[in-house]
């Protein structure tokens, strides 16, 4: 049975118990099961290529959404406590290529604008 977030109807204060996790847990990075003692929660992990994907999607079919898609807050995914330097390496290559890719989408449009006011 997938994992399911018991969440508490108002926002927990400092005396109230922290969410509780029912059911299976598995890394979602390496799909390796966990118990709840060694689960490291944080965001997922999100490609360069499925940002693109998404953001292309969201312009041509609803672009009134733009702003939820960019700035929502996604919710946390469990990962395995071994797995946490894999983790920063891949988000590390994912944040140099989104560089990469806007760098060429700016030279892009920048190079001609120059060479057209030369």
């Amino acid at each position: 049975m997938p994992a399911e977030l018991i969440s508490h109807p108002q926002p927990l204060s400092r005396d109230q118990e922290p969410m509780v996790v029912s059911g299976e847990l598995r890394c979602a990075l390496t799909g390796k099961q966990l118990s709840p003692d060694e689960v490291y929660w944080a965001p997922p992990l999100i490609t360069a290529q499925q940002l693109v994907a998404t953001l292309a999607r969201t312009l041509v079919t609803t672009p009134g959404t733009l702003g939820q898609v960019l700035l929502g807050e996604q919710p946390n995914v469990p990962y395995a406590s071994e797995a946490r330097a894999q983790l920063a390496a891949r988000r590390s290559a994912e944040q140099l290529k989104l560089v990469a890719l806007l760098l060429l989408l700016a030279a892009l449009l920048i190079v001609p604008i120059v060479m057209l006011a030369a």
